[in-house]
């Protein structure tokens, strides 16, 4: 059985007047116990609403925010040879450059008109861990930009420490302990990605968006997105879109299908897309937390409610990345 809400919806593209809601996760890193009871009160009702929020008070420094944009614009801007040079097709462990439509997210539509770099935890590639598990194995660099790994890498390090914070809210939350997800940060599947999306042309094939409507796959999304707009939500209220508006010095927190699975669809894993319409290049940072591949995700049994079963068999988390990667490039 696969994810619930990875199929795109079929009604109509109206745009709804509403936000996402704004969560400061400062008291999850330095507040007291009232301040952290109301975070996480925060993140219950966002995660319970449309598993999407604006994550401010994260503690990561806007300074090496910008470099990243700035590496990731320049590498973007070389010519398409060199990209070309380091394309993930050449690497076991999916690192490196995707080309221009180079994934289908949303089935049965073009593909979606973005180009990206894949980065993760740099495991050598005799490691065993390499053959053994999804997306694990060294990363690759481009060779004439001085600075580019050094930034992503301690940008990456940044991400995996936010993502702890975040999941050790999402576990209170939850009525858990707070080290309920201790385990997924043992050697996780976590991975980078650096996006650039051309603006959307005036006759677009059919159904072509910057990124086709679909879930994400793992636990944890925290997405950087400049200020050109373009990331649409679905709510399953209104059965409308909901503008991902850039908030200047916040990430967008999303929950992927892997909490899904653990949360027997409490907290929701929700579909969007991204339409560039601005006229101008766009660029993201995204950063997917699955966790450890081996762990095995199974319904929280506090999560059930009065005579309901759990919709999910249980899955390790190399598992479910497999299947779900292998559906997006076809």
């Amino acid at each position: 059985m696969t994810a619930t809400g990875t199929t795109a919806p079929a009604s109509s593209d109206a745009i709804e007047a509403q936000s996402l809601p704004i969560v400061d996760v400062t008291a999850l890193r330095i507040g007291d116990d009232a301040q952290k009871a109301a975070t996480v009160a925060a993140i219950r009702s966002a995660c319970l609403d449309k598993g999407f929020f604006y994550c401010i008070g994260h503690g990561v420094d806007p300074a090496l925010m910008r470099r990243v944009f700035e590496q990731s614009a320049a590498f973007f801007a070389l010519p398409e040879s060199d990209k070309l040079a380091l394309s993930k097709d050449n690497s076991r462990a999916n690192r490196g450059y995707e080309p221009m439509r180079g994934q289908t997210l949303e089935p049965g539509m073009p593909p979606d008109l973005k180009e990206g770099y894949y980065i993760g935890i740099d495991i050598d590639i005799d490691d065993e861990r390499s053959s053994r598990h999804f997306n694990t194995g060294p990363n690759v660099w481009p060779s004439d930009m001085p600075v580019f790994q050094s930034v992503m890498l301690s940008y990456f390090d940044a991400m995996l420490s936010l993502s702890r914070v975040l999941l050790d809210g999402l576990a209170q939350s939850l009525d858990l302990p707070t080290t309920y997800f201790e385990q997924l940060h043992r050697d996780p599947l976590a991975t980078l990605r650096l996006l650039h999306y051309p603006p959307q042309p005036a006759n677009p094939e059919p159904g072509e968006k910057g990124c086709g409507a679909h879930t994400d796959f793992g636990g944890v999304t925290i997405l950087m997105q400049d200020d050109v707009g373009g990331l649409q939500v679905w709510d399953h209220d209104t059965q409308g879109w909901i503008e991902g508006t850039p908030v200047a010095g916040a990430f967008v927190v999303n929950l992927g299908d892997l909490i899904g699975r653990w949360t027997n669809d409490l907290y929701r894993s929700t579909i969007h897309r991204v339409i560039n319409q601005s006229g101008r290049e766009r660029y993201s940072v995204p950063f997917f937390f699955a966790g450890n591949p081996d762990h095995i995700v199974e319904c929280i049994p506090s999560c059930l409610g009065p005579n309901e079963t759990p919709k999910y068999r249980p899955v390790t988390v190399d598992a479910h990345m497999r299947q779900r990667y292998a559906g997006s490039y076809i």
